[in-house]
């Protein structure tokens, strides 16, 4: 089953069911008004949503065309959104990037930080910038959103807790990092809001695509137009899901519609960290891993941070060339800081 949230005249949108192919839509009126709704009352709801959604794959119902440009995020707002780390080799290049080491203790505990979650981008809305030297730079990650989690929950256990996947970008200003992290008190400015994808897919509707609490499909991402990477979201994952929503769980519950994150997903090629499109590898989900190459091979980074008027095409397509979730598709806008 696939879902989205329409733009409508409340502020969390309307919620309404998606065919497999993301070609149709009808509504989920009588059921849910909105996707929050449907996962306070997931166990009882979700039975009834999946009947008409079927309906709609057998074409046995009004349909209308779905259009992912009239799509908010799928939760625009959400109780928690929790990013983790779960792709070491990321963590590394980009501490690197900023003369930190990683601790060896990175690879068996999860880095996680708590974002804003009251003000979500639509998937195809502009990213706005208030200063360029803040050296903005996209993320391209995979997400879940859970029921209700208990705390304490082990690793496996949670892994039955993720009820729906979407891809996320989470904006980073790169350059206003350091200054926050020096603090010693984690992510604020330099966090602004993220954008995902048009529609969410229960793990089931992903087929074998989804095993081991691992989304194992490339995420590809194009920056004005070209391709900037597409490395597998299952391969170097050192932290599933589970891992990852248990760490958030150890010490408290919770909420349904909690959304957690990947991290920036991250593969390393021949031993190493991974090459450029360019140079025939996988790429990279963000700005910051290739200009750590470029640093390490020039002395220097060369690709800039993203601008006012660049693009950033996030998508994840099956082995049929199929949207799995709609795009993410924005444009840097100058914003008055």
């Amino acid at each position: 089953m696939k879902l989205a949230t329409l733009q409508s005249a409340g502020r969390d949108g309307r919620l309404v069911l998606v065919s497999s192919d993301l070609a149709r839509f009808t509504g989920a009126d009588g059921i849910a008004d909105t996707l929050q709704q449907a996962l306070d009352h997931w166990s009882d709801l979700a039975p009834r949503l999946h009947e008409r959604w079927r309906m709609l794959e057998d074409d046995r119902m009004p349909s209308t065309p779905f259009d992912e440009a009239a799509c908010l995020s799928p939760l625009p707002r959400a109780y928690q959104w929790a990013d983790g780390s779960a792709y070491v080799n990321h963590v590394e290049l980009v501490r690197k990037a900023r003369g930190a080491e990683m601790p060896e203790s990175f690879w068996d505990d999860p880095l996680m930080y708590q974002g804003g979650s009251d003000s979500f981008l639509a998937p195809h809305a502009p990213i706005p910038l208030g200063d360029p030297d803040w050296g903005c730079d996209f993320e391209a990650e995979v997400a879940v959103i859970t029921d209700d989690v208990p705390m304490g929950v082990d690793a496996r256990a949670a892994r039955d807790h993720v009820k729906l996947v979407t891809i996320v970008n989470d904006v980073s200003l790169r350059n206003l990092i350091p200054g926050e992290l020096g603090k010693g008190f984690g992510f604020f400015q330099s966090k602004p809001s993220s954008a995902f994808a048009p529609a969410v897919a229960t793990p089931d509707q992903l087929g074998d695509a989804w095993r081991d609490g691992k989304l194992h499909l490339p995420v590809r991402s194009f920056l004005n137009d070209a391709p900037f990477g597409y490395p597998d979201a299952g391969v170097d994952m050192t932290f599933d899901f589970g891992r990852l929503i248990a760490h958030a769980a150890r010490t408290r519950p919770l909420a349904a519609g909690t959304i957690i994150g990947s991290g920036t997903v991250s593969n390393k090629q021949d031993g190493g960290p991974g090459r450029p499109v360019s140079d025939g590898g996988v790429g990279y989900s963000c700005l910051a891993e290739l200009r750590m190459i470029e640093t390490i091979e020039h002395g220097a980074p060369q690709t800039p941070f993203m601008k006012p008027g660049d693009r950033i095409r996030i998508e994840v397509r099956d082995p049929a060339n199929r949207s799995v979730f709609g795009a993410i598709d924005q444009r840097v806008v100058a914003t008055p800081a």
